[in-house]
């Protein structure tokens, strides 16, 4: 292995050995505790040292680095302390995730470090959004995020890729090519010789490195990192390396060919760049010696630290607790009484606008809401008032889109995602359950984003473009899930989504947006998430529901005469226990409605709360009335069928005769 050290001095040099050696250290150490039953689980790095360390070595301690399961040399590099990192690997309350989850599934804000999921793909697109913040203040910074070889076959791989040709953003993909994902070789993976024949397809450059020769590395990713600073772009690079252990230790490697192994080993990184030290001049016995006691010496010092703290105490409190950003909203009233009238959809726009006013650290991102002004014409006006760097038009990769809002969280930002159908976040819905609704659960880190879904049915748009998706999310917790049904609700909650550090799902009713309006504050205000809205007020029972059910509640109470209080949820996460509670009580009557399939929606949860809480206090059972279960149908009379407005008078009459 030839190692070119250029104008390294061995100083320099020295740092890079000692460097390599603390993950291959704590490794040695890890594998005896797993074995002692005093870890869990480990993911090896082994053979694979360079990869991080290089990165480290090449990058600014300011800029961010996403590592994955073989990173360990990222989280030494950058000075994690030991005690805590081993804190995090056993699972104690001193580590970063509290006990909560295990090895790299963490990051640091302090040391520029934003921590994995196990889904692997999503990872990238935090860096876009991170490179991106670098883009909007005109940062001279560069962004590195990692993955592996199996990963790449991800949709997620494709997605930021795309995002980050398109975008010019400064980020370094570098793939860490060790020839397996888990068990399955490459070629059973993809069919391109090199991942860095992948780079013309993306309109991007792409090289190709030694992944154990950390000389090699340091130079090559030196050389990107200071060019994207300066001129904004990203990079494919590939390190072709060695996984010299299991994908992690209970999965073994009886289904790795030997000879792999007998060329990893010759290639070792570390055993092949001491040898070169040596002959330099810069390592010799006794310091060798020397380095490796004050390794071990700080390992076991961390480890000591990391026995001795305690285990975490399960509180239900604090769990709860942390599920969300720490955040005391303030209510804002218009400042004077100027009103106008707005249709829902001009409700949406205009607290949209005010919201861009206020914070100008505010992104908006989605398909087509740049001169276009998006299918439904919210953003019409916006690219011109806003520029093309706040209200960015996107590829159609909505996970990444998602993952770019989060990234851009990361580095202070707030970011709106309009999907262009509320059916479609399907494509994004992993980064939004398993990334933004656990992060700060997780280590602390908040997800200032906002995801509006037009949504509903009712215009003849068939099963792709109308169905209610919102109880798919109402079981995440760390979710905030807002469901307006008048224009004043939809300016003040979106404002309030917006002002919130925690991730909010605004749902927005199509069938609503040109067929309602009211006078409604022209001045910038807010509402109180989780608040429900008492709409008219009856003795003879009670109908909660949200949306569009308001509406179809009114009509019924009209034309049947029925005296009903009719309360709008408005939030459905979290939703207000205390209001549904009063009006059963008031009432001793109860109907659930929304459009969302009967089955598993949000009415059976509600029904099942009040089944159990206020018991004693009804009358009656607790009903519920929704649309059939079925997909959603296109031609109008079925679409009628399916929906449960007809269904809903004869339910309301039954219930108010029992």
């Amino acid at each position: 292995m030839f190692f070119d050290r250029k104008s390294l001095s061995d100083e320099v040099l020295a740092s890079f050995y000692q460097a390599l050696l603390v993950p291959r250290k704590i490794e040695e150490k890890m594998l005896i505790l797993l074995r002692q039953g005093k870890i869990s689980k480990w993911f090896s790095g082994w053979g694979q040292e360079a990869i991080s360390t290089a990165a480290v070595m090449a990058m600014e301690p300011d800029e961010f680095l996403l590592p994955m399961h073989r990173n360990l040399g990222v989280f030494t590099g950058r000075g994690i302390p030991l005690d805590r990192l081993f804190a995090q690997f056993q699972g104690k309350i001193t580590g970063y995730t509290k006990g909560r989850d295990r090895s790299f599934h963490f990051g640091s804000i302090e040391h520029h470090i934003v921590g994995m999921i196990s889904h692997l793909g999503p990872q990238m697109a935090l860096a876009d959004g991170i490179a991106l913040s670098h883009k909007l203040k005109k940062e001279k910074k560069a962004t590195l995020v990692f993955t592996g070889d199996g990963a790449s076959s991800e949709g997620d791989f494709h997605e930021a890729l795309n995002i980050a040709a398109v975008w010019q953003l400064p980020v370094i993909f570098l793939i860490e090519n060790n020839g397996y994902g888990l068990s399955t070789p490459s070629h059973e993976q993809f069919r391109c010789e090199q991942f860095i024949d992948k780079g013309p397809g993306y309109g991007m450059e792409a090289v190709k490195v030694d992944g154990n020769n950390i000389l090699e590395l340091y130079h090559c990713l030196s050389e990107i990192a200071k060019d994207i600073r300066e001129n904004p772009r990203p990079f494919i690079v590939e390190a072709c390396t060695y996984r010299m252990r299991g994908h992690e230790e209970a999965s073994g490697t009886k289904y790795v060919p030997q000879g792999y192994f007998e060329e990893g080993a010759k290639k070792d990184p570390i055993k092949n760049f001491e040898e070169f030290l040596v002959s330099e001049g810069i390592l010799n016995k006794s310091r060798k010696q020397e380095i490796h006691q004050d390794i071990q010496e700080k390992i076991e010092t961390g480890l000591e630290k990391a026995f001795a703290s305690s285990p975490p105490e399960a509180n239900t409190v604090r769990e709860l607790e942390d599920i969300y950003a720490p955040y005391d909203p303030i209510l804002i009233e218009a400042t004077s009484n100027k009103t106008s009238e707005k249709r829902l959809v001009d409700a949406v726009q205009d607290g949209l606008r005010k919201c861009m006013q206020r914070h100008p650290e505010l992104i908006l991102m989605g398909q087509d809401i740049g001169t276009y002004g998006g299918v439904f014409k919210v953003t019409d006006g916006f690219i011109e008032k806003f520029g093309p760097e706040r209200v960015r038009n996107t590829p159609l990769c909505e996970s990444a889109i998602i993952g770019t809002a989060l990234g851009l969280s990361v580095a202070g930002y707030k970011s709106v995602v309009e999907m262009q159908f509320a059916d479609f976040v399907s494509c994004g819905f992993n980064q939004i359950v398993n990334n933004l609704a656990k992060l700060h659960y997780r280590w602390g880190q908040n997800a200032d984003v906002v995801i509006r879904l037009p949504t509903g049915a009712g215009v003849g748009a068939g099963p792709f473009h109308s169905q209610s998706n919102e109880a798919w999310f109402f079981h995440t917790p760390g979710l905030k899930i807002i469901y307006p049904s008048s224009p004043y609700q939809a300016k003040g909650l979106l404002a309030s989504a917006i002002e919130d550090p925690n991730p909010c799902l605004f749902f927005e009713h199509k069938g609503l947006y040109r067929s309602i309006s009211e006078e409604i504050p022209d001045d910038y205000y807010n509402l109180e998430i989780g608040k429900a809205h008492l709409v008219s007020e009856g003795e003879q029972l009670s109908i909660i529901t949200y949306g569009m059910g308001v509406h179809w509640a009114k009509e019924a109470t009209q034309e049947t005469g029925i005296k009903a209080d009719i309360l709008d949820l408005c939030t459905l996460l979290p939703w207000d226990k205390a209001a549904v509670a009063t009006t059963v009580r008031k009432t001793n009557k109860v109907i659930i409605l929304h459009e969302d399939c009967l089955t598993g929606g949000i009415g059976a949860e509600i029904a099942a709360w009040i089944s159990e809480h206020c018991f004693e206090e009804l009358d009656a059972p607790v009903m519920r009335e929704a649309s059939l279960d079925s997909p959603v149908p296109f031609a109008a009379n079925l679409e009628n069928n399916f929906l449960p407005k007809d269904r809903f008078k004869e339910k309301l009459e039954k219930l108010l005769k029992y």
